[in-house]
């Protein structure tokens, strides 16, 4: 296995390994409540491909995804997410082609043309404790714009998966599975009526990029109910 350079690895790095195995999801099954959320993101930003990622000390693994097959882990320093990781922040780039690229992204600029992807955008997975465990992310085979309004939108969802990991290792952890999976069903049901919600307002506004706020807004808000779901068992 390839090892990561320290230069991508954050100062926190040990307590963010801790924090992430403390969770207890990497290499769980699917939940539909996660696999809902990036076929949401998908359809929502005009993307092919969406996905929760995990990101352990030399891989990337996959919590949930779409556009693509479940996919084995990917080799950390290969990864973009390991830039999401390193700075704790949103990382976007438009058009990788077009990208500069230096000695922290390289790798994996070079790793994603050749899996002929152009756009990335990746929002980090911060949990209660601050640490960063993992991404939320958008890819796509063509440069695309991506606006301030979409990258807050993106970041709130992240925010959204943060809690729902959170939600679900405190259900697990107190014996109450029957519970996590009520609050699964509750959290599934709402994204069905916001990926409805999705194909009203687009059939309404139309599928330009980036998206409109027409769209951002009304999504936004409703993100909001499914917040409510999650947030009182974190």
């Amino acid at each position: 296995m390839l090892t990561t350079p320290p230069t991508l690895l954050p100062a926190d790095e040990t307590a963010r390994l801790h924090s992430l195995h403390s969770y207890n999801i990497v290499e769980s099954l699917q939940e539909d409540v996660f696999d809902e959320l990036v076929a949401l993101l998908a359809n929502l930003f005009r993307l092919p491909i969406a996905y929760v990622g995990l990101m352990e000390a030399d891989q990337l693994s996959f919590k949930a995804a779409y556009g693509v097959p479940r996919q084995p882990a990917h080799p950390r320093a290969s990864s973009l997410c390991a830039l999401v990781v390193r700075h704790s922040r949103v990382v976007v780039y438009q058009d990788l082609a077009e990208a500069p690229q230096n000695s922290l992204d390289a790798s994996a600029i070079q790793n994603s043309l050749a899996y002929q992807v152009r756009f990335y955008a990746g929002a980090p997975l911060r949990m209660p404790d601050h640490r960063t465990i993992g991404t939320l992310c958008l890819a796509g085979p063509q440069p695309r714009e991506f606006s301030p309004a979409e990258q807050q939108l993106l970041e709130a969802t992240a925010e959204i998966v943060s809690h729902a990991i959170a939600v679900r290792s405190h259900c697990r952890n107190s014996l109450n599975d029957r519970r996590w999976l009520e609050i699964r069903t509750q959290a599934r049901d709402e994204l069905y009526a916001l990926g409805a919600l999705v194909r009203y307002l687009s059939a309404r506004y139309g599928s330009s990029t980036p998206v409109p706020e027409e769209i951002l807004q009304p999504v936004m808000r409703r993100l909001r109910d499914l917040r409510t779901i999650l947030q009182d068992y974190d």
